[in-house]
């Protein structure tokens, strides 16, 4: 089979992202690194760009160069990851699809909807795969629940609660902050936007719901605390939300949750059942059926639907973990690029495009629009 090439803008030596992303689309043998913009330094890019054995020649000092190089080229890469501070996603991302060059985009999309929306127009017109790393949407026993709820295991759904909280910032961030402290650029508006906790984790839960459920957010109603109270932008989210058809929900998304590093995590109530899946337990999903007992479904087990199986890196009683997440999105990015490219119908394997995006920073902007009116229902699908 042939391998798709891409390239990477940001991510260079230092960003733990990068080396992610990077991780991630090697682990399936379908696509070769090529090029890269990794830093503002190009000192820094030819370091980089060393130790990931790419050539001097496709390193570049700007993403437009790059950009307009990599287009020029009989060789030229088939996608570029972009792994940047949120404030740069836009413009780069419009950049590399008016060169023809497709995406795959680290969350948030953009910095307002206006932007996302823009973006989402371009990837149409010009017929871009556009891909998004909603990254606990990658494993694989989310695609079971998925096909269990498809296949009605749990009747009509009735309610969901999903979370995503993390401590990095109380752990990290001083209560006090020392006079003339500069911050670390993910903690200011004008590099990541109107929301700090939303924009970072609940747009995590918000996709862990929609690729678990297949529903999405019609309204919400949140509430924003910030801690410590010097920053200006929320560190902890409370949100009710409506996901029509009289169906409710809840989202919390924390930055201060103590004792939580990463607990991301989602509860679907139907009327014949419930499902139930914790970061802490990647490979486990809950499955109870009503007035039955509590069933665990492992990943990779043979009664697991072959959407999930499909996906799976590691052997039964071998958990796959967050870089086989980045994998199997990447995966599946790359076998729809290339049954694209060699005008073919893709299977249909499903992964975080454009339109999640979209519905992300709608739904970030709604949230902020409610807390800031009172917590007030606010429509994020008008």
């Amino acid at each position: 089979m042939k391998k798709l090439t891409f390239g990477m803008v940001g991510g260079g030596q230092g960003a733990f992202i990068g080396e992610i992303h990077r991780r991630g689309v090697l682990l399936n043998d379908l696509a070769e690194m090529k090029a890269g913009c990794f830093s503002r330094s190009y000192d820094k890019s030819l370091k980089t760009a060393e130790a990931w054995s790419i050539a001097p020649e496709r390193v570049y000092r700007t993403y437009q160069e790059m950009a307009e190089a990599e287009a020029g080229r009989e060789d030229g890469i088939d996608f570029v990851i972009i792994v940047t501070p949120n404030v740069s996603h836009y413009e780069i991302a419009k950049c590399f699809m008016e060169h023809d060059i497709h995406v795959m985009c680290d969350k948030p999309l953009a910095m307002t909807t206006e932007q996302a929306e823009e973006l989402q127009t371009i990837a149409k017109e010009r017929e871009i795969q556009f891909g998004m790393t909603y990254t606990y949407t990658g494993y694989p026993i989310i695609r079971q629940a998925r096909e269990m709820i498809r296949n009605g295991a749990i009747g009509d759904i009735v309610h969901v609660r999903v979370q995503h909280p993390e401590d990095w910032v109380i752990e990290s961030v001083s209560p006090e902050q020392e006079k003339d402290a500069k911050l670390p650029w993910r903690f200011d508006p004008a590099c990541v936007g109107s929301a700090l906790c939303t924009g970072d984790l609940a747009t995590h839960a918000e996709q862990m719901l929609v690729q678990f459920t297949g529903l999405h957010v019609k309204r919400v109603l949140a509430m924003f605390d910030t801690y410590p109270k010097y920053l200006s932008l929320e560190t902890n989210t409370t949100v009710l939300l409506d996901l029509g058809d009289g169906i409710q929900g809840e989202l919390w998304a924390s930055q201060i949750a103590i004792g939580k590093p990463c607990a991301a995590g989602i509860y679907v109530i139907g009327t014949e059942g419930a499902l139930e899946w914790n970061h802490e337990t990647p490979s486990i999903l809950r499955y109870t059926k009503r007035n039955g007992t509590t069933q665990l479904l492992e990943a990779g087990r043979e009664y697991i639907y072959q959407e999930s199986s499909r996906l799976c890196y590691a052997s039964v009683g071998h958990h796959d973990g967050f870089n086989e997440a980045f994998g199997t999105i990447y995966r599946s990015y790359c076998e729809v690029l290339l049954a694209k490219k060699e005008n073919r119908e893709p299977e249909n394997y499903t992964f975080p495009t454009i339109d999640d995006g979209v519905d992300g920073m709608r739904f970030v902007e709604a949230c902020v629009e409610s807390h800031k009116k009172g917590n007030v229902w606010v429509d994020v699908r008008k």
